[in-house]
């Protein structure tokens, strides 16, 4: 069998592995999303920022610091430094520096936390971003959004577009509300999709959404190369979705990673064709479609 061959089947079997462990915990998850021809995205891009070398993150994003475990009580200590943060051609790079053995504890475990200047801006829209993420015990890679300050959390609302964590090749797209406590149990959605090729060829989210502001009443889609697998109505009370923003990070260890820590090194996220859209993929047409075809999230 020649090498290209070998190296082909080796990566359809570790999919396939990672495809069979992902439906046995999660029986009732969507059928994995499979690379495909992008469906040519209607309408006009209006925010699209151009990454090069010698462009400073800050020019498209703000820095948030600190290691005050950010509510999940999480290690790292997020900076405003090119080691932990860059943009390369057409790449913006998010780095978590693991490094057991620093005497200062702000220096052991450094990453990155960006919120985008860009909201949304309107009312109905579609975001993308092609992401290629990393995938190890005590990683929590991320690309969500939040309101723009001042905001009040959860009652404004949290919507995930792309996380995994603790070495599961699995995303969760996820719709938060409220807290995560008895009264509001019912206040939080999710979805989780094995993307087993995240940290090698990567894949691209799409989130898609639509508000009647008078009412603010709105509707959302999550795709995953192409394949929409969540939908969600907008709860009510939540912030009108022209405040949104972007957030991108990457966490170390805390609730999430259930304590556990990664090994010394780096653990790179890159995205690319990062962009705000004034149509979904395959236009309003396709997400009323696939609105009515796409599984609503469970509780958590």
């Amino acid at each position: 069998m020649p090498f290209s061959s070998r190296i082909q089947s080796f990566i359809d079997k570790a999919e396939q592995k990672v495809t069979h462990e992902v439906q046995q915990r999660f029986p009732n998850a969507p059928p994995v999303p499979t690379l495909s021809k992008p469906r040519p995205q209607p309408g006009a891009a209006y925010w699209q920022p151009q990454f090069s070398p010698n462009e400073p993150v800050s020019t498209h994003f703000q820095h948030m610091t600190g290691q005050h475990g950010w509510g999940n009580n999480e290690a790292q200590n997020y900076i405003a430094s090119p080691e932990t943060s860059f943009c390369g051609t057409d790449t913006l790079t998010l780095r978590a520096i693991i490094q057991h053995n620093q005497p200062e504890n702000a220096h052991k475990f450094t990453s990155a936390r960006l919120t985008s200047h860009q909201t949304f801006g309107r009312p109905r829209g579609s975001l993308s971003a092609h992401i290629i993420a990393p995938v190890a015990q005590g990683i929590w890679p991320a690309f969500w959004l939040l309101p723009a300050e001042p905001y009040t959390w959860p009652t404004d609302g949290e919507i995930d577009i792309f996380e995994a964590w603790n070495g599961e090749a699995t995303n969760h797209s996820c719709l938060h509300w409220g807290h995560f406590n008895g009264p509001d149990h019912d206040k939080h959605r999710v979805v989780e999709s094995p993307i087993p090729g995240i940290s090698a060829q990567g894949a691209r989210f799409d989130f898609a959404w639509e508000e009647d502001e008078a009412t603010g009443q709105g509707r959302f889609v999550w795709y995953i190369d192409s394949k929409p697998v969540m939908k969600a109505s907008k709860p009510a009370g939540t912030r009108r979705m022209r405040d949104f923003r972007i957030m991108i990070n990457i966490a170390v260890g805390g609730n999430v990673c259930k304590g556990k820590m990664p090994g010394d090194g780096t653990y790179e996220m890159v995205v690319r064709n990062l962009a705000m859209w004034e149509e979904p993929p395959g236009g309003w047409g396709r997400f009323n479609g696939d609105f009515c075809s796409a599984r609503e999230g469970h509780m958590m």
